[in-house]
């Protein structure tokens, strides 16, 4: 099988890579980065810059005909809130899915995101109603539309992938661990966050890699799919545990920044459709 991954260098695509590297595929990582100059037999890295994209061009035949495009690559993050969100990225991508849909592309993966769900409480489960609160959600929810619609038209499998909460290694800078590394590295005698008590489920993104490649590399379940634990954890708890894996003191300062706008203060994932995924694939069991 033959895989292209776009934002194959980012958070979530460099986990991914690491994750397909174990299947029997050939993969060609589509990334900005064009200092990048690595080719094995399993890994070719191609340079590819979305924000350049040319409707008169046939990417499909350009990215090699793959069997599936894994299609992560979303710009302007963490900044939520950017009208960035919609009024550029949300037509650039689907104006190059659609290319490669219509010159031969069969199988479509996507990553979305649990803020799609909008300010709800409680387990979010996959044929619940969306209702984005911040352009970032919007965009994303407003392209998950459109290729429903272009599938209606098209022959292609669709596999439209809510994200929820990660953390680990390569996460963004400003991600609320990585910010506490830093601290902890500066030597702050303080942390500046949030109360805490809001509820978030969260997975590793070493688990998240792993499910997003088992939900990739199998056509029974399709559609949309919430890649979560089904779980949740205080925030205040995930800061806590985390110095305590690492050995680590600073004091909390919690009040200091207020939630967010656009978020519930507890839900998680319905893992139905996940855990039938996961069950029936024997490597995970």
């Amino acid at each position: 099988m033959k895989i292209l991954v776009t934002g194959a260098t980012g958070f979530v695509g460099g986990h991914v890579i690491d994750e397909l590297l174990k299947y029997d595929c050939e993969i060609i990582a589509a990334t900005k980065k064009n200092t990048l100059n690595i080719s094995t037999n399993k890994l070719h890295y191609t340079f590819f810059d979305l924000d350049n994209f040319n409707p008169q061009e046939n990417y499909f035949k350009k990215f090699n005909s793959p069997d599936l495009l894994m299609h992560l690559a979303w710009q302007g993050l963490p900044n939520y809130k950017s009208l960035f969100h919609f009024e550029k990225n949300l037509m650039s991508h689907y104006s190059f899915l659609k290319n490669m849909i219509s010159n031969g592309l069969k199988n479509l993966v996507v990553t979305g995101t649990c803020l799609e769900y909008g300010i709800k409480e409680g387990c979010l489960s996959e044929g619940m109603i969306t209702d984005p609160q911040n352009p970032y959600a919007l965009a994303k929810d407003t392209l998950r539309k459109f290729l429903f619609e272009l599938q209606k038209k098209e022959g292609f499998e669709l596999q439209w992938i809510r994200l929820f909460y990660m953390y680990g290694k390569g996460q963004n800078p400003n991600s609320l661990l990585s910010q506490l590394e830093t601290a902890l590295q500066n030597g702050d005698k303080e942390f500046n966050m949030s109360e805490g008590k809001q509820e978030r489920d969260y997975l590793p993104i070493e688990k998240v890699a792993e499910y997003i490649v088992a939900i990739s590399l199998q056509n029974k379940t399709t559609g949309i799919i919430n890649c979560c634990s089904g779980n949740t954890v205080k925030v205040k708890q995930l800061v806590e545990n985390y110095l305590k894996e690492n050995k680590k003191k600073i004091k909390l300062n919690l009040g200091y920044y207020p939630y967010t706008d656009y978020e519930a203060m507890s839900f998680w994932g319905d893992d139905t459709k996940l855990k039938k995924i996961i069950n029936s694939l024997t490597i995970f069991k």
